[in-house]
């Protein structure tokens, strides 16, 4: 895999705007790339903003030495971390800084993991069945089809992909891995289409979406993460510092939604006409709600469609 590799990074102005307000004035800013990928906003961050600190995280190797390899330039105002983007303290020990002024999530799969058959993100090209974002890590999409229960399966299709006809899927599951071993997703789109009623397959796009999104999500424990994550970045910012989240899909949002409503909440009684002493809330939300990407990003960058971005600065210690 080459540096080379094509890739547009999703609401980049967005998240410059959000975030340039806790990084211009200060001399030495540090910026968390929580998902580095293949560097895109990092690289971005480090042509506008002069003497800016660069701590990239990301969970896939790969990507990690392809985003060195786009970031070469800058090499000397960065710290690479191969760990999970809950780890923000550990990557701020290694990189020997105590705070960070902006924080950036860009959630989800990446382009380039999906563009790669081989790691088997894709229902459309058949691959082995791997869907691991870590590729040091053992458990596989294949080993949790051959190896869960009908309950197991069930429940992690209903509760991570929204699947309407988990049952039956997982039903199909068992019955076919008991003839052969699960092995491509060819193997598992077929089993999903078979059984999805045609009525429902005629909407909604590809049937097989919900499963693997429910698999990949398995695999890589990403709703596990995230929600230690959120905390781990809101308690690593400075007073000023901002927070920027982008989601793909709405179990990421819910999570990122609801840590960021706890924290922007003051803890007076809404009854009380002043706010009592300490309970006013140390973060403040910067967007009502959640924002999407531009018509015009949309239409020139699928990927962008069902982004929904969130945003939240730090006022108090």
């Amino acid at each position: 895999m080459n540096a080379n590799v094509t890739h547009i990074p999703v609401a980049l102005e967005q998240c410059i705007n959000m975030l340039a307000p806790a990084i211009i004035n200060k001399k030495n800013p540090v910026l968390i790339d929580a998902t580095l990928g293949l560097g895109g906003h990092a690289k971005v961050f480090l042509e506008r903003f002069e003497n800016l600190k660069l701590i990239g995280i990301d969970r896939d190797l790969n990507a990690l030495e392809i985003a060195k390899a786009n970031l070469a330039q800058y090499v000397k105002q960065i710290s690479f971390s191969h760990t999970t983007y809950d780890q923000i303290q550990l990557a701020l020990s290694e990189a020997n800084v105590k705070a960070a002024d902006a924080i950036l999530f860009d959630l989800g799969v990446s382009s380039m993991q999906l563009d790669q058959a081989d790691r088997g993100f894709s229902y459309s090209q058949e691959a082995p069945l791997d869907m691991r974002m870590d590729q040091s890590s053992p458990t596989t999409a294949a080993i949790i089809l051959n190896t869960y229960t009908h309950g197991q399966l069930a429940k992690l299709l209903q509760n991570y992909g929204e699947e309407k006809f988990a049952s039956k899927i997982a039903e199909n599951i068992i019955k076919a891995r008991e003839k052969a071993a699960l092995n491509t997703t060819k193997d598992l789109a077929e089993i999903v289409k078979d059984s999805i009623p045609a009525p429902a397959r005629r909407t909604g796009g590809n049937p097989a979406k919900r499963t693997f999104q429910a698999l990949r999500i398995e695999v890589n424990q990403e709703l596990t993460i995230l929600e230690r994550a959120i905390p781990e970045a809101l308690s690593a910012l400075t007073i000023g510092g901002r927070l920027v989240v982008m989601s793909y899909q709405s179990l990421e949002d819910r999570i990122v939604k609801n840590h960021f409503m706890q924290v922007s909440k003051s803890k007076t009684p809404l009854q009380l006409p002043v706010e009592l002493p300490d309970s006013a809330a140390s973060y403040k939300l910067l967007i009502s709600g959640s924002q999407g990407a531009d018509e015009d990003e949309q239409d020139s960058n699928p990927r962008s469609q069902s982004m929904r971005l969130r945003a939240i600065e730090r006022v108090a210690a």
